[in-house]
């Protein structure tokens, strides 16, 4: 079993990145502050070379592995696939990306053009990850999970050091959460320098696969459904060893909202922030325009995790038009502040 990354780790991993995957801005939002009664900040891990915070474990985990590689494989919801796509070029390797047909093909061609191979395996994450073990065991590739892998928790974990070290007085993280590398990772280093800090995972109502894990008290796998929030759609693993317990240790508090809460929130950071951004980025703020979040004691952060939305239905959200998402439409909604 793979040991579970500390501090230590992640400040490894902080040296490892840098000039890389490193220093994204963190901005104070005026407005999310006024809706808070708090400061609220916002992590602008969007900005990063590919888009998506997912570089920054990408490359810590790319620059472990063992001599003589001559590939790596991963299944990803598009955005790990891109950093595995990026570290693999500039390590001079192949990458192959399994994904299922629920990824939109703009996430399907960012992969491409980083120089990565797709290949395109089932409705479910789940489908994609047994290709992916596939490749590893029977073709030689080393695996790199988007979440299970104690190197890209502590590179995500870098997002959660920069954060405090730029707001020491943070009192509470929103964290996207999908299979909780982002969130073992922010949530190990916040709470080592912080133990008071509240660390909440937001995800959508439908599909939340390590919200039905927590539940259950052990990894399940959960039916995917096309969400604004594709990038947190997928499931955990069933032998999960390192992202589920951390999880289940470190979250204070798991909350899930709608597709019209992600909707509104969508519009909300582009019309209030003028920010492009994922569905799955805006989970925390979707909570806070809700009235979700429990009673707030100070500062609150969110990471703004990626930027690689499809622009045409990112487009119809914010103009306030009917969004198709797979056999469900949700009206359209035009913003008003």
């Amino acid at each position: 079993m793979p040991t579970a990354p500390t501090l230590a780790d992640v400040l490894a991993a902080q040296r490892v990145i840098a000039g890389v995957a490193d220093g994204t801005p963190q901005i104070y939002s005026p407005f999310l502050s006024h809706v808070a009664g708090y400061p609220f900040v916002l992590k602008l891990e969007s900005l990063q070379p590919i888009g998506a915070f997912k570089l920054r474990g990408a490359v810590n985990a790319l620059a472990h592995l063992p001599a003589g590689v001559r590939g790596v494989t991963c299944c990803s919801t598009g955005n790990h696939g891109r950093g595995v796509a990026f570290a693999a070029r500039k390590a001079g390797i192949d990458a192959i990306v399994c994904m299922s047909s629920l990824v939109p093909e703009t996430k399907r061609e960012g992969i491409r053009a980083l120089g990565g191979t797709v290949r395109i395996v089932g409705r479910s994450q789940d489908d994609a990850q047994r290709e992916s073990e596939r490749l590893a065991r029977e073709e030689g590739l080393i695996e790199i999970s988007p979440f299970d892998n104690p190197h890209v928790i502590a590179g995500q974990g870098t997002i959660g050091l920069e954060m405090l070290q730029a707001a020491p007085d943070l009192a509470c993280l929103l964290v996207p959460l999908s299979g909780g590398g982002l969130a073992a990772g922010v949530g190990l280093v916040a709470k080592a320098i912080n133990p008071d800090i509240q660390i909440i995972g937001l995800s959508m109502d439908r599909g939340a696969a390590m919200h039905a894990s927590l539940e259950a008290g052990h990894p399940v796998e959960v039916t995917e459904y096309a969400s604004l929030a594709d990038s947190l759609g997928g499931g955990i693993g069933l032998n999960n060893q390192l992202s589920f317990p951390l999880c289940r240790d470190l979250l204070d508090d798991v909350i899930l909202v709608s597709e019209r809460e992600i909707q509104l929130a969508m519009q909300t950071l582009y019309y209030e922030e003028r920010l492009v951004a994922e569905g799955a980025c805006v989970v925390g703020i979707a909570a806070l325009l809700a009235g979700k979040l429990p009673k707030l004691s100070g500062a609150v952060g969110t990471i703004i995790t990626g930027r690689n939305v499809d622009m045409i239905q990112f487009t119809q959200v914010v103009s306030g038009e009917d969004v198709t998402l797979g056999e469900v439409t949700l009206a359209g909604h035009r913003y008003a502040a």
